[in-house]
């Protein structure tokens, strides 16, 4: 945010303008996912150094077996998720075990989506189902992973980065 000086001596402040991110928008990047499970949709520098992204996900039917769940962890991005359709059984927190696998630092995963990441398995995490309408907000570090879908989740993934790791002014390119 900057400030002006006007003819009359007031300090009055430039607002940041906001960006729109149309449904529209959201849509045609869901249609290109084409087998992979997440796609971001836009990232914005907000100021403060800090970027927000939207990504759009869909998970198809799976199911664990046993109690260790499959998670990755961000270590710089806090995620919320808004479910749009389906449901699932997201097990966040607990305690991780084997061995961390870390993303190659060039991957689309980390230069895209949600910076650096690790992946790793949840033992004891807070179990819940979550489906259409509700929000779950994942700290920065906090591993997260879905113990079973039964037919699918779609959800939007708002991704804050204090780091700004992910690319400011990035546009998906169906869009462009």
């Amino acid at each position: 945010m900057s400030f002006i000086l006007s003819p009359s001596g007031v300090v009055a402040e430039t607002p940041i303008l906001a960006t729109d991110v149309p449904k529209a928008e959201i849509e045609a990047v869901f249609e290109i996912l084409n087998g992979s499970i997440d796609k971001q949709v836009r990232v914005v520098d907000i100021g403060s150094d800090t970027n927000v992204a939207v990504g759009i996900l869909y998970r198809g039917s799976m199911s664990t077996n046993g109690d260790v769940v499959g998670a990755i962890l961000h270590h710089k991005v806090t995620e919320v998720y808004y479910v749009v359709f389906g449901s699932g059984i997201l097990v966040t927190g607990g305690s991780v075990t084997g061995d961390r696998r870390e993303f190659p630092a060039d991957s689309p995963v980390v230069t895209e989506l949600v910076g650096p990441t690790g992946g790793r398995q949840i033992i004891d995490g807070h179990t819940r189902l979550i489906s259409a309408g509700d929000m779950v907000v994942i700290p920065a570090g906090v591993p997260h992973g879905f113990r079973q879908i039964d037919e699918g989740i779609t959800y939007l993934s708002i991704r804050v980065d204090p780091d700004q790791t992910l690319p400011a002014g990035y546009v998906n390119p169906v869009l462009q």
